[in-house]
């Protein structure tokens, strides 16, 4: 069926139809990071900031790739080692090539995947292109991680996840927009103790500590564009994992979590921290 606009709906829950502001005036998170993957769902305002970030950061749309890269690699490792068969997206971003429901469906095809997002643009795109297998399912809210309890008491979550038994949270450089004064490790506790034993969390994170200078950079354009962005030092990412088990090798740089092929030259050189765990 179409949702009234054109677009085909298909694999993604019927409940996310409902209109939506679009505020193309202002930058988002979402939409920067479709800029510095090479998309086309990105305005003036993101192009701009995500420029401007790129001044600071050169190889910014490096770390865009690899965050992407550990997602997939995060997401395959949960749906094939660890036998998980349902994930829970939050900060999904523009559907592109790697979306967690692609991964997690190539490896176990009866994978769940619930996305959440903030960006509306993100849900008009989510309507359109997030295609699940016959035997899975794919579905959407539209959300935000500064409210988890109503995140986990979504009809549509409650009717596509099973949390009696194991989920594969991803937090994929999202974590970083909120301020400390609103507690994200609270935020991301909430999500973490809802969950049953056997679930995962993958997380990745800006580094503070990488390098100071370019990070305060960032921050500063962040703040211009009425943005909140905090980058964290590697023992502030690691307590998000709180007393769940992390996998090896433990919290490290994203480039260094289980490679594809030859480990890279230099880890450091995409500027965030990242890490997966498992709760006892």
């Amino acid at each position: 069926m179409t949702d009234g606009t054109g677009w085909m709906r298909r694999g993604i829950d019927d409940s996310v139809a409902a209109p939506v502001d679009l505020r193309v005036d202002v930058p988002h998170s979402a939409r920067m990071y479709d800029f510095w993957l090479g998309g086309k769902t990105n305005f003036p305002p993101d192009r701009a900031l995500g420029e401007a970030f790129e001044e600071a950061i050169p190889s910014i749309k490096v770390m865009a790739r690899e965050n992407r890269r550990f997602l997939g690699r995060a997401v395959r490792h949960l749906a094939g080692e660890a036998g998980v068969r349902q994930f829970l997206d939050i900060g999904t971003g523009i559907p592109t090539e790697g979306n967690t429901h692609e991964v997690a469906q190539a490896v176990a095809a009866d994978s769940r995947v619930v996305y959440v997002d903030n960006d509306p643009i993100v849900l008009a795109h989510a309507r359109a292109l997030m295609d699940s297998t016959g035997s899975g399912r794919t579905a959407y809210i539209h959300a935000d991680l500064l409210e988890p309890e109503k995140i986990l008491t979504d009809p549509v979550l409650l009717r596509t996840l099973d949390l009696d038994r194991p989920v594969g949270l991803t937090l994929v450089a999202v974590l970083m927009l909120i301020a400390d004064e609103d507690d994200p490790w609270a935020r991301a506790r909430v999500l973490m103790d809802a969950l049953a034993p056997g679930s995962y969390v993958a997380i990745t994170h800006p580094g503070w500590d990488f390098d100071p200078a370019a990070m305060a950079a960032v921050v500063e354009a962040a703040g211009k564009g009425q943005m909140t962005l905090v980058p964290r030092t590697r023992e502030q990412v690691a307590r998000f994992f709180g007393d769940w088990e992390l996998l090896e090798p433990g919290v490290v740089p994203v480039m260094g979590w289980r490679p594809d092929g030859e480990p890279p030259a230099d880890p450091t050189a995409a500027y965030y921290w990242s890490g997966v765990a498992r709760k006892r």
